[in-house]
């Protein structure tokens, strides 16, 4: 129970430093509803080839789901990693009593935190406002979701090892996301069999889309849950773990400028 106590606390601060960043937090939160908002409009009316009954927000919601989910678990983690390891704030946290573990869970849970509200929002805004049809599969969403945000906060810690300082953290995170974004079908279905879709398949981004789209598939006989897109997301998740177990840094490179505060 105290380590409970101790870990709810944790997140607890984390929530308070981070929606004390309002420039920060806005944008998390308004990236991906402007981009629902632009998309769902120009496109509401639209027809996907090879996607019969599907309207086109019916697909994109989900897409959206999935990038609200990632800006919350990758991004942001990823990039808060390395600002705070160039800041000294893990070296110090490694010298207090407060368990490692803790405080990386801690890092983690509020992360959770701010994802969850992401999705509820997007879901909601697809529901409410672009006709979007939720079939009621929550078991298989919240397998779905936790399977996503598993597999993108261990990339997010996985690719703070390789940025060398913080300011280009923002860069390197959001360059390798958003070509990914694109030809894994986020904004519009990527054309099966092209060499963008299979680069796109050798990561996990659009496999979570997928298994999101599953679950919102309201057409008869829908899977419901992607075993193999699960599948593909569980072997990133583990590969993502082990580079972040060997190769996380708690010191800041000596060799490198600092951020500043």
């Amino acid at each position: 129970m105290r380590t409970l106590r101790l870990l709810v606390h944790q997140v607890r601060y984390e929530q308070l430093l981070y929606w004390r960043n309002p420039s920060s937090a806005v944008f998390t939160f308004a990236f991906p509803i402007i981009m629902l908002v632009i998309f769902a409009s120009i496109n509401r009316n639209a027809s996907l080839p090879g996607m019969s009954g599907i309207g086109y927000t019916q697909y994109f919601v989900p897409g959206m789901v999935a990038f609200g989910l990632i800006s919350a678990c990758y991004t942001q983690l990823g990039i808060a990693m390395c600002f705070r390891r160039d800041l000294g704030v893990l070296k110090r946290a490694r010298g207090t009593p407060l368990p490692p573990w803790i405080f990386m869970a801690g890092s983690i849970g509020s992360c959770l935190v701010v994802s969850a509200i992401l999705v509820a929002l997007t879901t909601a805004m697809g529901v409410l406002f672009y006709g979007v049809v939720f079939p009621g599969r929550w078991s298989a969403l919240g397998l779905t979701l936790v399977a996503g945000a598993a597999c993108f906060c261990a990339l997010g810690l996985a690719v703070s090892t390789i940025i060398p300082n913080a300011q280009a953290s923002p860069a390197i995170v959001n360059g390798l996301l958003f070509p990914i974004l694109f030809i894994s079908g986020t904004f519009w279905p990527a054309e099966p069999g092209s060499v963008l879709a299979r680069i796109a398949s050798v990561f996990p981004v659009g496999h979570f889309q997928r298994a999101l789209f599953a679950v919102f598939d309201p057409r008869p006989g829908g899977a419901g849950i992607d075993g193999s897109a699960l599948a593909v997301m569980i072997a990133w998740t583990l590969f993502a773990l082990w580079i972040a177990i060997t190769r996380f840094r708690w010191d800041p490179r000596l060799d490198r400028p600092r951020a500043h505060a």
